[in-house]
């Protein structure tokens, strides 16, 4: 239903814009790759930026919807959060003492290689994480160590260096309080940020 809507909110916006030739503002949108409508606004990606629209066609330019950063309303579209696509998908937990990307995390890994490759604009920051055990040396160069592994997938896969950095927080950002191991384990992650 949801694809529907925003298919024939393309084809509207298609055919309203098909008579603006002179107007480049608006022809941006006919070269767009992907959209998705938020609240009544329609979000572009074009060569890789994000642009949004109102509804009657014209660009907003102040980068921003509803108060939204032109990556929070990326985030927001259907491609990243439908839980059945990977790229909702944006965290890659790793077990105990190594920085071994698990086969289970592979697909979510070349779906965000995939889309940064069609969007060469596009950057994100690989942020790296561990549990509490271990030094905070330790901690930092396994942490960093993980996202420079998810990185080495993506490169593979044909994502530029330049749209990646790479960040170690060690154990210092856990999401969960608590030594058992459900914790501890939710802490031994990558997250993949857009930027």
């Amino acid at each position: 239903m949801k694809i529907n809507s925003i298919v024939m909110s393309l084809l509207f916006m298609a055919f309203m814009l098909s008579g603006c030739a002179g107007d480049e503002e608006k022809n941006d949108f006919l070269d767009d790759t992907a959209a998705s409508t938020i609240d009544g606004a329609v979000v572009s990606t074009v060569d890789g930026n994000t642009i949004t629209y109102n509804e009657d066609g014209t660009r907003i330019n102040d980068g921003t919807i509803m108060g939204l950063t032109a990556i929070e309303a990326l985030m927001l579209t259907t491609e990243f959060t439908d839980p059945a696509s990977p790229l909702s998908k944006r965290v890659i937990y790793f077990e105990y003492d190594s920085s071994q990307v698990l086969s289970e995390f592979y697909p979510v890994i070349e779906a965000h290689a995939h889309y940064l490759m069609t969007h060469p604009n596009q950057r994100v920051v690989l942020q790296g994480h561990s549990d509490e055990r271990g030094t905070r040396e330790y901690n930092i160069a396994l942490a960093e160590q993980r996202a420079k592994s998810v990185f080495k997938m993506m490169q593979l896969i044909g994502v530029m260096s330049n749209q990646v950095d790479i960040v170690s927080y060690g154990e210092e950002k856990p999401v969960a309080m608590g030594a058992n191991e459900d914790s501890l384990a939710l802490n031994r992650r990558v997250e993949i940020v857009y930027q």
